[in-house]
C-alpha cells in the first residue's frame, strides 16, 4: 500500500486575537513542535499569520492561511496575495473552504484561479470540496465532488498539481458534532482518489494526501486515520484549544 506523510491541519477560522494566537501557538510549539513522522498545519486569521510564524519557526508546526487572492497585486481591496502570505511565513494555504463557498459566493472557478495563484507562490494548496446536508441525503454526494474537482482542477497539470492537498468536509458535519462514519468517510476518499487517478494519472492519485475534515476530535481521530484513504484531517473547532489539537496530532 502506497505510504502518505499525514497531514494534521487546524483552520482557526475567524478567532482569537493576535496576543491570543500567539500563546496557543506556545503551547502548541511545547506539545506538538518536535514530531516528527507527520506534517502539521494551523491556519491562524490574516492578523496573527506573522507572529505565529515566528513563534513555530523551526519547530515541526507549518503556517497556513484562510483564503488568498489570484492576482498577484493591484486594487484589490481586504485581499491578501499568495506572495504576502509566503512572505509572512505561510507554507499553506486553504481554498474554497464551505465556509467561503457558502457566506462569500465562492465558485469552483475562483477555486481554479486561487489554486494556481498558490502554485505560483510556491504555497501548498488545501482544496476543500464537500455536499451539503440536502445534497447528501438526496444522495448526490459523489455527483458533487466529482463536479468540484473537476472544476476546480481544471487546465491545471500534474506538476502543478504535485504537492495539492484535498480536504473532503461534508458540509452537514462541519461545526454540528456530526461526523461521517469511519467507512463511509473511506468510501468517499477512495472516490476521491479514483477520479483524481481519472484525471491526471496513477502517480498523482497515489501520493495525493486526501484529509477528512468536519467534527473531528481526539475521540475519532484514531479510527478515522486507520482507513487506507485517509491521510490526515482538517480541524475546525477541536483545532483552537491546544490541548485538544495536540490529541489529534498525536493520534496512534
Amino acid at each position: 500500500m502506497e505510504t502518505r506523510r499525514p497531514l494534521i491541519a487546524g483552520n482557526w477560522k475567524l478567532y482569537k486575537t493576535n496576543p491570543q494566537a500567539v500563546e496557543a501557538a506556545k503551547q502548541l510549539a511545547q506539545m506538538v513542535g518536535h514530531v516528527s513522522d507527520r506534517d502539521i498545519m494551523i491556519a491562524p486569521p490574516f492578523t496573527a499569520l506573522q507572529s505565529v510564524s515566528d513563534i513555530v519557526a523551526g519547530s515541526a508546526i507549518k503556517v497556513g492561511a484562510q483564503n488568498i487572492h489570484w492576482e498577484k497585486e493591484g486594487a484589490f481591496t481586504g485581499e491578501v496575495s499568495g506572495e504576502m502570505l509566503l512572505s509572512a511565513g505561510c507554507s499553506y494555504v486553504i481554498i474554497g473552504h464551505s465556509e467561503r463557498r457558502l457566506y462569500f459566493g465562492e465558485t469552483d472557478r475562483w477555486v481554479n484561479q486561487k489554486i494556481r495563484a498558490a502554485v505560483r507562490a510556491s504555497l501548498i494548496p488545501v482544496m476543500c470540496i464537500g455536499e451539503t446536508e440536502e445534497e447528501y441525503e438526496k444522495k448526490n454526494t459523489l455527483s458533487v465532488l466529482d463536479n468540484q474537482i473537476k472544476k476546480g482542477l481544471e487546465d491545471l497539470d500534474f506538476d502543478s498539481l504535485a504537492h495539492l492537498v484535498i480536504a473532503y468536509e461534508p458540509v452537514w458535519a462541519i461545526g454540528t458534532g456530526k461526523t461521517a462514519k469511519s467507512e463511509q468517510a473511506q468510501e468517499v476518499h477512495r472516490y476521491i482518489r479514483s477520479l483524481v487517478e481519472k484525471l491526471f494519472g496513477n502517480g498523482l492519485a497515489k501520493s495525493m494526501r486526501i484529509l477528512y475534515g468536519g467534527s473531528v476530535k481526539p475521540e475519532n481521530i484514531s479510527e478515522l486515520m486507520s482507513q487506507p484513504d485517509i491521510d490526515g484531517a482538517l480541524v475546525g473547532g477541536a483545532s483552537l484549544n491546544p490541548e485538544s489539537f495536540s490529541k489529534i496530532v498525536l493520534y496512534r
